[in-house]
């Protein structure tokens, strides 16, 4: 396994299992433990993992660290899940991105369309809208610009009541934690403009990826009566996913396949 693969496994090892011991570690992934000391050291650098006496465990505020960090985890099961949420879209379509790891990587399969107006709250997503170079309509909605998350969100009450005068087909929205009494949720403190782009669109989208279900963030963003269609990988566990069919949201699950 190469140094980055068991680096981004290691991420994922940490989000299930929380605290774990270097013994631990190196047992799981067949390694010594002056490697995974190694790679412990690389990721504290990078503000994703917190040492711990003899191990380490995952940064609480993995939630909000800069959105190249979060691409490092569950990263086959984003894509395959963008893939299938890139079908929805067609040309016309007017569409909201919420910022979110999982989200952008539907961008680069937006290049096929010429036709879409797209608004989003991600700076980063408008830099790679801007690399597809077609013909998309961009609305980049205002805000306080935050660097970790390369993104503007509104907190006054003029930003966010400046989205009931649109009114898109979909929003695309990931989320920190998926829970079936408290409903779509975040570690984003200024999560306000989440909300206001859930009530912006005819249909909400979620996507997220098995490991954020059962997990339960500070922040509501809605309920989950407010979502259409969930899109997941094939790991969702059927408690989950019954619960979520008898409450009427179409559940697309993915089948992930690891290169």
């Amino acid at each position: 396994m190469k140094v980055r693969q068991r680096q981004t496994a290691i991420l994922e090892y940490l989000q299930k299992n929380g605290q774990v011991s270097v013994d631990e570690l190196a047992t799981h992934f067949h390694t010594t433990g002056t490697t995974i000391r190694k790679d412990l050291s690389q990721l504290y650098e990078s503000g994703l993992v917190l040492r711990t006496y003899g191990g380490a465990m995952l940064n609480r505020e993995i939630g909000d660290r800069a959105i190249d960090h979060k691409t490092y985890i569950n990263t086959a099961q984003k894509k395959a899940i963008a893939q299938e949420a890139a079908k929805l879209i067609h040309d016309g379509d007017s569409v909201i991105f919420d910022a979110g790891s999982t989200v952008a990587q539907m961008i680069p399969m937006l290049a096929q369309f010429n036709n879409l107006t797209i608004m989003t709250n991600s700076l980063y997503m408008v830099n790679e809208l801007v690399a597809n170079d077609n013909d998309q309509n961009i609305i980049l909605t205002g805000g306080t610009f935050r660097r970790k998350s390369a993104s503007f969100h509104s907190n006054n009450a003029s930003a966010i009541a400046a989205f009931e005068s649109y009114s898109f087909d979909k929003l695309f929205m990931g989320a920190d934690g998926v829970d079936l009494v408290g409903g779509v949720t975040t570690f984003n403190e200024s999560y306000h403009g989440s909300v206001a782009m859930s009530k912006a669109a005819a249909k909400l989208v979620l996507l997220a990826d098995s490991s954020k279900f059962g997990r339960r963030s500070p922040n509501v963003v809605c309920d989950l009566n407010a979502v259409d269609t969930i899109i997941t990988d094939d790991n969702l566990d059927d408690k989950y996913y019954d619960a979520l069919i008898q409450r009427g949201i179409n559940v697309i699950k993915v089948k992930v396949v690891d290169n």
